[in-house]
């Protein structure tokens, strides 16, 4: 659920009773709406007709300026300006420091315990602690207390009210933030399409490269079969030639066998009858 959400929801029985509230009724209700849990954007009760008629009475018009710092400004604000403004209890005084909060993270997010002390006039740290821890689970904002380092690092807070006057400056940020995300997603459009055409180069390489190899195997493998195949022959051939001299070496081993034979036998005296 996102931060502020249910606060609309929160100021519409205040907008319902200003209808019909005129002069002392509706500077009460701003007191009312100014004190009341949970309220904390005050805008659209400031658009309305018997509300705005508060400012051109010279009794009432105070009340009209206190609506305008809630929506707009800050405990310092309400500090310098005292003695035009009604005075506050102690419920419209938290709530003012929690705005005023939210008002100085709209410009860092890294809050020094030393400037919240003075923009929000607080004795301690214990209790400008407990003022934060506060607002968190009101849903004014988040973030998270850092007691080493002495700063509230604030991840983000609900929206405050913007004032008309400062409705250009906040169009021309916006504009110049739309810009700024423009110009950062071209970047990266165009370094994700160098990348995809990083990539099909290289699959191109490789594939090439496979190619390459796979003719060069099948070469290699052509020439050691034709080789293989050579030399098959020439050892046919000269297997051929030792197949037809070997016969008359073989009779004249035989031959040579049958007179050793012969000579070895003794010979015999034959007598004469």
């Amino acid at each position: 659920m996102e931060l502020g959400q249910n606060f609309s929801a929160k100021l519409e029985p205040f907008l319902l009773m200003a209808k019909s509230a005129k002069g002392a009724a509706a500077a009460k209700l701003v007191q009312d709406a100014t004190a009341a849990p949970g309220v904390f954007v005050f805008s659209e009760l400031l658009e309305v007709p018997n509300v705005q008629e508060l400012s051109k009475n010279e009794q009432h018009s105070k009340f009209y300026s206190l609506l305008q710092l809630f929506a707009y400004k800050t405990y310092q604000d309400y500090v310098e300006h005292k003695d035009a403004l009604p005075p506050l209890n102690s419920a419209q005084i938290t709530k003012l420091k929690y705005l005023s909060i939210v008002s100085l993270a709209s410009g860092r997010r890294i809050l020094p315990y030393s400037d919240l002390l003075k923009a929000l006039d607080m004795p301690n740290v214990r209790e400008l602690e407990d003022l934060i821890i506060d607002a968190i689970y009101q849903d004014i904002l988040r973030g998270k207390l850092d007691q080493k380092e002495e700063q509230l690092e604030v991840e983000y807070t609900m929206g405050r009210d913007v004032e008309p006057s400062g409705v250009e400056g906040l169009l021309a940020a916006l504009q110049n933030w739309a810009s700024t995300t423009a110009a950062v997603l071209s970047t990266l459009d165009a370094k994700i399409n160098s990348i995809a055409a990083e990539a099909t180069h290289q699959k191109n390489v490789k594939a090439e490269y496979e190619k390459s190899l796979q003719l060069t195997l099948k070469e290699v493998h052509d020439k050691n079969k034709d080789k293989g195949v050579a030399a098959r022959r020439v050892y046919e051939r000269e297997n051929m030639g030792m197949d037809v001299d070997e016969p008359l070496e073989m009779r004249g081993g035989k031959n040579r066998k049958a007179s050793q034979d012969s000579a070895a036998k003794p010979l015999r005296k034959r007598n004469k009858f």
